[in-house]
């Protein structure tokens, strides 16, 4: 009898084991995503964007976060409940995040009627970076010349500091330490 229930609670844990070992299968038409592929609207239907290659979907989709993209009319149900409905060239990233392709779809995901149906976003124009090395040293010149006069704005403040801190009955005067002090903020404000 011992034995038979030895074999019997050997079997129960084996096969709960097995059990737990297995992953669940994929559902029906599931994918591999990566992070940085996007559900694009395209023509009136959305399509998975991975880098510059377009894929039909056969299936509505739903995101980690739990949004939902309904794949034919383009309606997103956010993980926060709102509904909003793509426009052609609006996407939603993997992690849930719409982004919009003109002003109006985005003002009419808000309720906003008032932004005119051809308006286009400004050509971003990335002003930080140099187009080459003479702008690129002109940039370090202009740096290090901050650099130099806030050097000696601290400079001036810790005198400053010092003067007042001595202890005297009567208050130094630092009138001229102030106005050095403002000539050095003028000349950092007129730097670019």
């Amino acid at each position: 009898m011992n034995r038979f229930l030895l074999a019997l609670l050997l079997s129960l844990t084996l096969g709960t084991a097995a059990a737990q070992s297995k992953t669940a299968p994929k559902p029906a038409g599931a994918v591999e995503a990566n992070s940085t592929d996007q559900f694009l609207m395209k023509d009136g239907r959305v399509v998975l964007r991975r880098g510059s290659q377009l894929t039909a979907l056969t299936q509505n989709v739903r995101l980690a976060d739990g949004t939902k993209v309904n794949y034919k009319s383009g309606i997103v149900e956010l993980s926060g409940g709102k509904i909003i409905t793509l426009k052609d060239g609006d996407y939603v990233t993997m992690q849930g995040d719409v982004v919009y392709a003109t002003p109006s779809s985005a003002a009419e995901s808000r309720g906003d009627k008032s932004v005119p149906t051809g308006a286009q976003f400004e050509q971003y124009v990335d002003r930080q970076n140099p187009k080459n090395l003479t702008e690129l040293e002109a940039r370090l010149d202009n740096m290090n010349s901050k650099i130099t006069l806030m050097t000696q704005k601290i400079q001036l403040l810790n005198q400053k500091i010092s003067l007042l801190s001595t202890g005297n009955q009567k208050a130094p005067d630092t009138s001229q330490l102030d106005q050095q002090i403002q000539t050095l903020d003028a000349q950092i404000l007129q730097m670019k």
